[in-house]
């Protein structure tokens, strides 16, 4: 259970609460343990003796007994749910904190799913298993220790029915553990396929029904669902074997308290009413046993997704900062790749970049074309530091990217992904994501130079207007120019749109390169394109191939020196020479 006690460290923030959670327990188990005592005095001297004094008496303290309990119970669940509640914020926080250090390279070895397995149902499972031990795990060995004393000090005699039950009663939990555990973590594994399975398949809804695939799509979700409640019912099959056992070894232990309690209380040893007592402590012992065997399932289920958890806060980010980071004051100079090479995940496979060099200087627009697949993304994420380079490398202003602090080259970095990605919010908010402290006129300006504003100004309520979920009320075209005008937002030294204008009409993108050309005209602009229209106006045109520069230079040059370049243009434009 070592990666259960590792999770266990976020809860010392609430060892207060944890503490007297237990101590209230501890309270609880003593006054209900009283309680046999007192049947045996009600019973011997009350009953036997026909003393009725002895039985009011005695009846008043058991109701004192039984609502002292009941305070107690209720004070130990307000400390217990505080302390697990706590513990849970505490570690979802620091996981989801964990995620957002990630680079690009550590999101590619996690899925989406697995991850919204891990802050939810795994840390549930984790959370569950703090609030059960400050309410019962800690209990029933308090019962199981108490109950056991008294029992041993009542009847030394009939104590060692014991003896035999309790070795054949572990020997039944130390199976199920081993045999449970391993199927709670597959149970685990096929909640992230299905929770993986329903993300995409949601987000992808309107595609299944486009191409009228729900029934398809309909058989996988069963056979995953399937698999999930296969695993599970693994887990409960063993369980309701385990439990009956258990139970039956109580049963026979009962039964032989009675007949050789039975013994002696004709021998004149014992009497009625402590056997009663001995039976009720020999229950409330197996109760204990039977109770905690039932909880090590769930100890071995909270134990599988602490190690998934674990998995994500042992996760160390590929692209981390330098002890002695330079911060980049000016990002004016050159952007410089040296012989820069790539692969992803370092693991030998076949680099997506080798042998790339080449110079943009401040005031230049750089183009990438090439097929899918060229590493045109790959090139550019290198240099605001989404992944590290593999060999060579990218400066800028002379300095090596790696050396520099990471917020700050970041913050002077517009970028536009090839995927426009909206948040739920205004579409003011998202404007201002990367500057939230902007003025409206700001957003305003912005907004005029990637050609959103008029297309804002039609919706009834502005740049308040509300984005739905990932922009489903926008089209392609809106959410690429509210992307762009995000990027311009944090005025950046270095803009970098990835295939952002894929979705917007020629007309449209020829007004946005216009403005982008005023706007960034002494910073550096690296464009990738799939229309070689929006590239024809480029300071320096690569074309890559293989993850390797096929070809360099502007329009005019590739024209003449490129048949790969004028092969593109022909079969876009026509042919002809612009």
């Amino acid at each position: 259970m070592s990666e259960l006690k590792r999770a266990f460290g976020y809860l010392r923030p609430y060892t207060k609460e944890a503490v007297l959670a237990v101590v209230f327990l501890s309270l609880v188990v003593a006054t209900e343990l009283v309680i046999p005592r007192l049947v045996q005095v009600i019973i011997d001297e009350g009953v036997g003796k026909r003393d009725m004094p002895v039985i009011v008496r005695t009846s008043l303290l058991m109701i004192g007994a039984s609502i002292l309990s009941a305070l107690f119970m209720v004070a130990n669940t307000i400390f217990a749910i505080k302390a697990s509640r706590g513990f849970e914020a505490d570690l979802r926080e620091a996981t989801y904190r964990k995620i957002q250090t990630f680079s690009f390279g550590n999101l590619d070895d996690f899925t989406t799913g697995q991850l919204l397995t891990r802050l939810t149902s795994d840390l549930n499972q984790v959370r569950l298993i703090i609030t059960m031990s400050l309410r019962m795990f800690i209990r029933m060995p308090l019962t199981f220790i108490g109950s056991i004393t008294l029992m041993y000090a009542m009847n030394p005699q009939l104590s060692l029915i014991m003896v035999v039950l309790l070795p054949v009663t572990l020997v039944l939990v130390t199976v199920f553990v081993r045999v449970t555990q391993p199927l709670f973590t597959r149970v685990q594994e096929r909640l992230d396929y299905l929770n993986q399975f329903m993300q995409e398949n949601l987000t992808g809804i309107r595609v299944v029904k486009a191409f009228v695939r729900r029934d398809y799509e309909g058989q996988r979700f069963e056979k995953a669902n399937e698999e999930l409640y296969g695993t599970s019912l693994k887990v409960n099959r063993l369980l309701s074997v385990f439990m009956p056992l258990t139970t039956g070894l109580l049963n026979l232990g009962t039964v032989a308290v009675l007949y050789f309690g039975g013994l002696q209380v004709f021998n004149g040893v014992a009497s009625v009413g402590q056997i009663i007592a001995f039976i009720n402590y020999l229950s409330r012992t197996m109760f204990s046993v039977i109770i905690l065997s039932s909880m090590a399932g769930q100890l071995s289920a909270a134990e599988a997704s602490a190690t998934r958890i674990n998995q994500v806060l042992d996760e160390v980010p590929e692209v981390h900062e330098m002890p002695e980071a330079v911060e980049l004051e000016d990002l004016r100079g050159q952007v410089v790749f040296e012989d820069v090479s790539f692969t992803y995940g370092n693991d030998g496979g076949a680099p997506v970049l080798s042998g790339i060099s080449l110079k943009a200087e401040p005031g230049e627009t750089v183009a990438i074309l090439g097929a899918t697949g060229s590493g045109k993304s790959t090139l550019v994420n290198l240099i605001p530091r989404f992944y590290d380079v593999t060999g060579g490398r990218v400066t800028i202003g002379g300095v090596d990217v790696r050396d520099a602090d990471i917020k700050k080259l970041r913050s002077n970095v517009g970028i536009s992904l090839q995927e426009s990605i909206l948040f739920s919010g205004t579409i003011r908010e998202n404007i201002r994501y990367g500057r939230p402290d902007a003025t409206d006129e700001e957003v305003v300006t912005v907004a005029k130079a990637a050609q959103a504003h008029d297309f804002i100004m039609e919706f009834p309520e502005g740049y308040d207007t509300m984005v739905g979920q990932r922009g489903v009320n926008l089209s392609g075209g809106q959410k690429q120019r509210i992307s762009i005008a995000r990027a311009l937002l944090v005025n950046p030294r270095i803009l970098i749109l990835d295939d952002s204008t894929s979705a917007v009409d020629v007309e449209t993108e020829i007004k946005i390169e216009e403005t982008l050309k005023s706007i960034m005209k002494d910073k550096v602009s690296f464009v990738i394109a799939q229309r070689i229209s929006t590239v024809l106006k480029a300071d320096k045109i690569l074309v890559l191939e293989n993850g390797k520069i096929a070809t360099e230079g502007n329009h005019s040059q590739l024209m003449e020196t490129s048949p790969i370049y004028r092969e593109i243009y022909d079969s876009q434009l026509g042919g002809g020479v612009a």
